[in-house]
């Protein structure tokens, strides 16, 4: 039984520790809450990640970076949450494998590959682009060993997207949705579970270490048709979506700062955004949940209270 210190709360890290602590490994869980499952082999820790990492990291095997700062602070607090994890893994010589994402690609035509050059288009693409030059420059130093794992947005309990946050609850309801997006461009949606087995399996294997794997995903589904399916999934009255108008999101952001800050990933729902993750699966052997049982787990999380995080 080894140490696996995995770093935030919500559904990604919370994940991670159920699928670690499930296979044995001793499972230390760091959020500034002190939250996250309470079960066998998970030890909870309230923590601030930028002060205090590298004391509760000391004797631990691999480092999963599951935290996000909130939406409009990623330029002002990813910075020294990145610094705090590069210098946890070199002190105690723990695999870091982070979560990533696919926003430092910016605007691309076809499918998204690893191969595909960081092209940020927006202030938050930066910030990740930055983050993960900076880790594989360590990498490459001989000062840490790293990899990171992205996905597209997330389906599963908990999770938050313009899909979980502003469509689903309305279809539930059977009311009216609207989102700011092209409703029927393919888009690609990442199953939280096939995070924390990629995070895994990328830890375990040392030849899957110094580049970034994206996360085995099902095939890409239109916002329009996944408002449709989770409505006959859920049973409830048919999907009624409509597209919302780019002034209106512009206007809420005088007001609400989540607003204001997906105004500049705008490009990610307007046109089609696929993932191509056939090489995790090829590597690792991860098929992707289906998005029927995505799908279920996050209508099932939406129905139930929230956890503490």
């Amino acid at each position: 039984m080894s140490l696996h210190v995995v770093v935030g709360a919500g559904p990604v890290g919370t994940a991670t520790a159920r699928l670690l602590a499930a296979r044995g490994e001793e499972v230390r869980l760091i959020s500034r809450s002190g939250g996250g499952p309470e079960a066998d082999g998970i030890e909870r820790v309230a923590a601030d990640a930028t002060r205090s990492l590298s004391r509760h990291a000391e004797g631990a095997v691999a480092l999963y970076s599951c935290a996000g700062p909130a939406y409009h602070r990623w330029s002002t607090d990813w910075p020294p949450l990145g610094a705090a994890l590069l210098q946890a893994a070199e002190t105690s010589g723990a695999v870091l494998v982070t979560t990533g994402n696919l926003y430092a690609y910016g605007a691309v035509d076809g499918p998204m590959t690893e191969q595909l050059p960081m092209r940020p288009n927006s202030v938050k693409g930066e910030v990740r682009a930055k983050l993960w030059a900076d880790a594989l420059a360590a990498h490459e130093a001989g000062r840490i060993r790293t990899a990171e794992v992205r996905g597209s947005d997330y389906l599963g309990a908990g999770t938050l997207s313009v899909f979980t946050a502003l469509v689903l609850p309305k279809v539930l309801a059977g009311k009216r949705a609207s989102a700011p997006a092209d409703l029927d461009a393919p888009h690609s949606w990442t199953h939280v579970g096939d995070v924390a087995r990629t995070l895994v399996a990328v830890a375990a294997d040392e030849r899957a270490w110094g580049r970034p794997w994206h996360v085995p995903t099902a095939p890409a589904m239109s916002l329009r048709r996944l408002a449709e399916r989770a409505a006959e999934l859920a049973g409830a009255p048919a999907a009624r979506v409509a597209t919302m108008p780019a002034f209106a999101l512009r206007l809420a952001g005088l007001v609400n700062p989540m607003a204001r800050e997906m105004a500049e990933m705008q490009y990610q729902l307007r046109r089609p955004f696929v993932l191509d993750s056939s090489a995790a699966t090829a590597a690792f052997g991860i098929e992707p949940t289906s998005t029927d049982e995505a799908l279920r787990e996050t209508i099932g999380g939406l129905r139930e209270p929230a956890a503490p995080r």
